[in-house]
């Protein structure tokens, strides 16, 4: 249990907010409510009585150094993260503490690699972004099973999920990143970013049993090729989806994830599988479990944890893997992923 420290959560009441609230109270965490929609703040907040909520917009900067006052830390959870997360690290910067968030948007990840990295460094703080299920987790895998070696020739992250029920904040953040790059998608080859015209392929991935080969689109970029490139040097990440999943987030009348459980997680299951290579070796790391969205409460509580007791490996806008001991922090996840490093 922690010792009460006090973490704001930007888009408390939001799908993937309500999990870090709830992971942050299990912790002994304080979690202060915060959000723009000043009734969806007030109807959540109703939910939890004796926690704090303060209505803040990315407009105004007073409203955003209110909510994070007295805070340790801050969580954000609101996106577009393209509109929201510059305002936040800057309202942490002011405030002086971890910013955090779990931001899938490959554009806005790279933004917040670009802008802040000195500033973030200069003040002594540490910024994570995309420390949820798509960026992070890959990441940490990457780096994991990298090991002891320096550098390898390519990393592949395949995404194994059974189905891909998108929340609202997915698909709005989906069409922002479509807008910022113009239709087009994006892979990262020959050590820098493409936009491309063209179709990805479908190809078949070997998953673990017992999930077993399954057809997936390649380069079906996700956050991870913006976080394992920005400290490994790896030319060629390419990461992967089932078809099924795919066709999910596609399908407009695909329903948002519905409860089945005490903890309000979804019947969604996930294998990630990352394969590192490096002239003739190979390693691999697995991890597997359910429900991509109340995965990445874990993950980012535990990256504010690690933050506050002193446990990360530098200053400054860092990538989980980059941020913190990966193993260690993937085993530290045992109770929310099943875990498989293998070398």
């Amino acid at each position: 249990m922690e010792t009460g420290h006090t973490v704001a959560v930007f888009g408390a009441y939001g799908h993937t907010g309500r999990f870090v609230v709830a992971e942050l109270r299990s912790r002994g965490f304080v979690p202060v409510l915060s959000g723009r929609d000043a009734d969806k703040l007030e109807a959540f907040a109703a939910s939890h009585p004796g926690l704090d909520a303060r209505q803040a917009t990315v407009d105004d900067p007073a409203s955003l150094d209110r909510a994070l006052a007295g805070a340790a830390a801050v969580i954000n959870c609101a996106g577009p993260f393209a509109t929201t997360a510059a305002p936040l690290i800057e309202a942490a910067l002011r405030a002086g503490i971890p910013y955090v968030d779990v931001a899938a948007e490959i554009e806005a990840n790279l933004d917040t690699l670009a802008h802040f990295a000195d500033r973030a460094r200069a003040a002594g703080t540490v910024v994570i972004p995309a420390m949820a299920f798509f960026g992070g987790l890959g990441d940490l895998l990457v780096t994991a099973a990298m090991g002891d070696w320096t550098a390898a020739d390519e990393a592949h992250v395949a995404y194994g999920l059974n189905s891909w029920h998108p929340t609202a904040g997915t698909r709005d953040a989906g069409t922002v990143s479509r807008q910022r790059r113009d239709g087009r998608r994006v892979r990262y080859s020959q050590g820098r970013l493409e936009y491309r015209d063209d179709a990805a392929a479908t190809l078949k991935w070997p998953f673990p049993e017992p999930m077993g080969t399954r057809a997936v689109i390649g380069e079906f970029s996700m956050a991870d090729i913006v976080t394992v490139p920005s400290h490994l040097d790896i030319p060629e990440v390419v990461t992967y989806m089932t078809v099924e999943a795919a066709g999910d987030l596609a399908a407009a009348d695909t329903p948002a994830p519905t409860a089945v459980d005490e903890h309000g997680r979804s019947d969604q299951t996930f294998l990630v599988e990352v394969v590192v290579r490096s002239g003739g070796a190979e390693r691999r790391a697995v991890a597997s479990g359910r429900d991509i969205y109340a995965v990445s409460a874990p993950l980012a509580v535990e990256a504010v944890h690690r933050a506050l007791t002193g446990r990360t490996r530098t200053v400054g806008v860092a990538s989980a893997g980059a941020a913190f001991d990966a193993p260690d922090f993937l085993r530290a996840l045992s109770a929310h992923l099943s875990l498989d490093l293998r070398q």
